[in-house]
């Protein structure tokens, strides 16, 4: 009896999405072991939940792909990319690594879309919005270290932006999230 409820166009989709959200773990493990080497240990922690947190979605993707009765394949990831060269660049190459995954998240809804498995284009919207959050967190990130003065940013100014990130939230407030009382 077929239980794979997925096109092998999605299940193909699904499983590089999965390795993707793997891979984004490893970014995210690998600018927080820079940043506790460099003597961050704000950044560290903020950026150690972050590679925990893109695990949690890539397991996400691995539970939907079962549950819809498909294959999963599990392939090996590519290391990260160099260390950054600042804080000010590492902070960059998360809100670059975001916007790329934003794009490999849309691709997917698209392709739900198309096909008319409404059940996976329910699911991406999960990470449609997760995308958005990603993304305002990072661009929320961007601007911290501008204010601190970017790439020239004094060591003073890093050491407040260390100490605020340890404890900074892992959600962004959203623009849909925003009214009136809550700007």
């Amino acid at each position: 009896m077929k239980t794979n409820r997925l096109s092998e166009t999605l299940t193909e989709a699904l499983n590089d999405q999965m390795t993707k959200e793997a891979h984004a773990a490893q970014i995210y493990l690998s600018y927080a072991a820079w940043a506790d080497g460099e003597g961050y240990g704000g950044i560290a922690n903020f950026l150690f939940r972050h590679a925990g947190e893109e695990r949690n979605h890539m397991m996400k993707v691995l539970e939907f792909i079962l549950k819809r009765g498909a294959k999963v394949k599990v392939v090996a990831i590519p290391p990260p990319a160099a260390d950054p060269s600042s804080v000010s660049n590492c902070f960059e190459k998360v809100f670059e690594h975001e916007v790329d995954n934003t794009s490999a998240i849309y691709k997917i809804t698209r392709m739900a879309f198309d096909e008319g498995d409404w059940i996976t284009y329910n699911f991406m919207q999960w990470f449609v919005k997760e995308q958005d959050e990603e993304e305002t967190l990072a661009l929320e990130l961007l601007d911290k270290i501008k204010i601190a003065g970017g790439e020239k940013a004094t060591p003073q100014a890093l050491y407040e932006l260390n100490k605020e990130l340890e404890k900074m939230p892992d959600e962004a407030t959203l623009a849909e999230d925003v009214t009136v009382d809550k700007p």
